[in-house]
């Protein structure tokens, strides 16, 4: 069942936003060769429970897990797609980092995540992190009311197809609200007109997540949470809250 949320809620999601867009930021500004992924985990906390906020990440425990997740962020480097593990690895001049993030106020989530370089970044890295924020874009531009799934499914899949680029199998975005992932299910390639006709009200986090070498498999590391391109290409993904309002699509993940 897909829950409509008010506009006090909106409000409310927009504060867990706003945590995670700060957390993001401070994420991406600590960020430097011989930081650890700890270390930002560690910066991302400071900020989310300094706000009065809590974490939808820590001890998340879906089904498929063999264990709890043991952070606040989701830290994925290089062929890392998602879900990499805060732990001891060390950052290096020109990694590709993925930072996913979220933060609960009042009941209420807010879900978003960010790619860069550290240093020294090179043409393709910088190339496939463009496309992939060019995709989420095009996904937010098409989620206005009237819309279905597989409009905002068919923008973000054209966008990062045209750019010769890989989509994570079988993933994609999400609604939420009181979870952090509710229905529906958004794919980030599909067939416009198709799926759930879109509302005020309705909420998703919309995520493009693109693979470099342009395939779309991956494999899973004996973490049993990381998720990795299958060819050893990076990836890069980025994400926003999104609500479905009147006047079009509001971004609610931003500082």
């Amino acid at each position: 069942m897909i829950e409509l949320k008010s506009a006090a809620e909106l409000d409310v999601m927009r504060e867990a936003g706003r945590v995670v867009a700060r957390a993001l930021a401070a994420c991406r500004a600590h960020a430097a060769p011989g930081v650890t992924l700890r270390e930002l985990d560690e910066v991302a906390r400071e900020v989310i429970f300094g706000a009065g906020a809590t974490s939808p990440f820590l001890d998340y425990h879906p089904r498929w897990s063999p264990s709890p997740f043991p952070g606040v962020i989701c830290a994925s480097v290089n062929d890392a797609v998602v879900h990499g593990i805060p732990g001891p690895q060390v950052l290096g001049d020109g990694d590709l980092v993925s930072i996913d993030c979220g933060a609960v106020v009042d009941g209420l989530c807010g879900d978003a995540a960010t790619s860069f370089v550290i240093g020294t970044a090179t043409d393709a890295d910088l190339a496939l992190i463009d496309c992939t924020e060019r995709a989420l874009r095009a996904g937010i531009d098409t989620a206005r009311p009237g819309a279905r799934i597989g409009d905002i499914s068919h923008a973000i899949g054209s966008v990062a197809r045209a750019g010769g680029y890989g989509l994570l199998r079988h993933h994609g975005g999400h609604g939420i609200g009181r979870a952090m992932h509710e229905e529906p299910f958004v794919p980030n390639e599909g067939k416009p007109g198709e799926g759930l006709k879109l509302v005020p009200g309705v909420v998703l986090a919309l995520e493009p997540m693109l693979h470099a070498g342009g395939r779309d498999g991956y494999s899973s590391d004996d973490d049993g949470w990381t998720l990795r391109t299958d060819d050893g290409s990076r990836a890069a993904h980025v994400e926003h809250t999104v609500a479905i309002t009147v006047d079009g699509p509001t971004i609610l993940t931003l500082p």
